[in-house]
């Protein structure tokens, strides 16, 4: 067995908690008045084979369970429920994207995760302290899980807008635009698609349980697991809004490049431009004619150079005038 794969396996029976070997799992999970609580961090096919022996799961959901990169998805098999979620949590300062696939029976739990953020020890604290008239159990276990999971997310949001902000202060600050800032808006911008594509499915899981799974969401917790649908619709709300944003300020980042490089063209256009009319001049005279106004009038030359002088400084007038350069 892999080291360190089990993270929690506890039996709850008459108000009593105490940790459950893996082997003996099997004789409790069919008493109905006991409950299990397994959390397994990334298994490798032996421990989840063991597992699968234990609890009695379909090959199909075990195969699912050990790969990542699954499709959120509730499934039901004979005896039990295969749900598989996507995760996401601020951990070291920065956003962990993960999967945790849930097996649930009639008096088991048993969560795979597929992360390196903090796990579900607040799942396990809460089922040793039950709150009054609630009880360890599927329904229950299940809950805090899908909870947690929901919860977690606000601090990633928050975390991402603070960010956004960061970047859109730099955008408005009048500061000189650099690529780098579009390269973080997009980074972003992938972040948020993967943040939307992991919370909008839990949208249709809760809804499954509630409609479709009255044994998990037991009319004592159907309010709570509303109450999970309702926070999973305002994180993708909140999450579509910051796309909205981010993809905005992409566009008047380029918008601004656009402007910056139009400007840049006016001041190379309008700097040709004065030196187009003197060129344009002295080159006439570089010619070889035999009439030339110089070779008669001693004054040609100044005359002509004040002239040039002055035409130069009134267009230099007009275009400095206009914004040119």
């Amino acid at each position: 067995m892999q080291p360190g794969a089990i993270i929690d396996c506890l039996l709850f029976h008459n108000s009593k908690i105490q940790t459950l070997a893996f082997a003996d799992i099997s004789d409790h999970v069919h008493q109905s008045d006991r409950f299990i609580w397994i959390e397994l961090k990334t298994p490798d096919s032996e421990t989840m084979r063991r597992l699968g022996d234990e609890l009695g799961l379909h090959a199909l959901a075990l195969e699912d369970a050990i790969s990542t990169h699954q499709r959120p998805k509730l499934e039901e098999y004979e005896g039990h429920v295969f749900i598989a979620t996507r995760t996401a949590q601020l951990w070291e300062k920065r956003i962990e994207l993960g999967e945790t696939h849930l097996f649930v029976g009639n008096n088991y739990v048993a969560a795979i995760r597929h992360d390196s953020g903090s796990g579900y020890q607040r799942v396990s604290e809460r089922l040793q302290h039950c709150p009054n008239g609630i009880n360890a159990s599927t329904p229950y276990a299940l809950y805090l899980v899908l909870d947690l999971i929901v919860d977690q997310f606000r601090p990633v949001i928050e975390a991402t807008q603070d960010r956004f902000h960061s970047l859109e202060s730099q955008l408005m600050s009048g500061a000189k635009p650099g690529r780098d800032i579009l390269e973080q808006l997009y980074e972003m911008k992938r972040d948020l698609t993967a943040l939307r594509d992991a919370t909008e499915p839990m949208q249709e899981i809760t809804l499954n349980l509630i409609r479709l799974h009255p044994e998990f969401s037991t009319k004592e917790l159907k309010a709570y697991y509303r109450d999970i649908h309702d926070h999973s619709v305002r994180v993708a709300a909140s999450i579509d809004r910051l796309r909205v944003s981010t993809s905005d300020a992409m566009q008047f980042h380029l918008a601004t490049l656009s402007v910056k490089q139009n400007e840049s063209v006016q001041k190379l256009a309008g700097w040709g431009a004065l030196l187009a009319l003197p060129t344009v001049i002295f080159s006439l005279y570089g010619m070889n004619f035999v009439n030339m106004p110089e070779l008669q009038w001693p004054w040609a030359y100044p005359a002509l150079l004040l002239l040039t002088g002055l035409g130069v400084w009134v267009l230099y007038r007009r275009l400095k005038r206009r914004g040119w350069i």
